[in-house]
């Protein structure tokens, strides 16, 4: 089982102004919690207990309200960036984080992120499989409406914002220790690390269950409907 977490949670969350005048993104409120409130409850139901936040804008705010954890039935540490490292930056500093000392793989995931996937079963497939790193994988959903037509150009009818057939990250990942040492000190792991990892031991875990990042204030809206009723609006 994993039971660590690395969130990372320094972004400044600019598209979501005002929200974020006072706080950092990841402290946005969606019905009535931060996002990685709603993020930090979901990986501890999957048997989640301590969590390393990669901090740095207005990062006191974060502090304020998880303290130790204790609170929360939790642990928590805090890597505090005084200059940006860039997302596999701010993981390879987590990975120094005594919490996580002795841990085989974690969980990371982008702190902007509200969902209700099964992260039990993209776990087991992960240690199962042996692998390097496995990365969630979430349906494309269309911004705009489509338009059907035949053959003739004639239109046949319209569909609002499809399902299209590609996968996009999820920004949820499974880290072995062992990617630590490929991790950038100043850079993205994506882009820095992810080219390293051999094919057989990169993994993607396709979910179609509730994803929403919090990018911009339409997006706090539809998770905020989610939250509050259930159901999905891709209207």
């Amino acid at each position: 089982m994993v039971k660590s977490a690395i969130i990372l949670a320094g972004g400044k969350g600019e598209r979501l102004r005002p929200f974020t005048d006072d706080r950092p993104k990841v402290m946005v409120e969606i019905a009535g919690k931060p996002i990685i409130a709603w993020q930090i409850e979901w990986l501890k139901s999957h048997g989640v207990s301590k969590f390393i936040l990669t901090v740095s804008y207005k990062y006191e705010v974060v502090q304020q309200y998880f303290g130790d954890g204790s609170k929360f039935g939790i642990e928590v540490d805090y890597s505090i960036e005084d200059q940006p490292l860039g997302r596999g930056g701010g993981i390879k500093k987590a990975f120094k984080s005594p919490l996580i000392t002795g841990e085989n793989d974690v969980v990371v995931c982008n702190g902007d992120i509200i969902t209700k996937l099964n992260l039990t079963e993209m776990i087991n497939s992960h240690l199962d499989q042996k692998a390097l790193v496995t990365l969630l994988l979430v349906p494309y959903i269309s911004r705009w409406g489509v338009v059907k037509v035949d053959e003739q150009n004639h239109i046949t009818g319209f569909e609002e914002k499809p399902e299209l057939p590609y996968w996009i990250n999820g920004g949820i990942y499974l880290f072995s220790r062992d990617v630590e040492v490929m991790l950038p000190e100043l850079g993205d792991h994506e882009k820095e690390t992810f080219p390293k990892i051999p094919k057989e031991k990169f993994l993607g875990f396709k979910d179609k269950g509730f994803w929403r990042a919090v990018d911009v204030v339409k997006d706090k809206s539809e998770a905020e409907q989610f939250l509050s009723t259930g159901k999905q609006d891709f209207s």
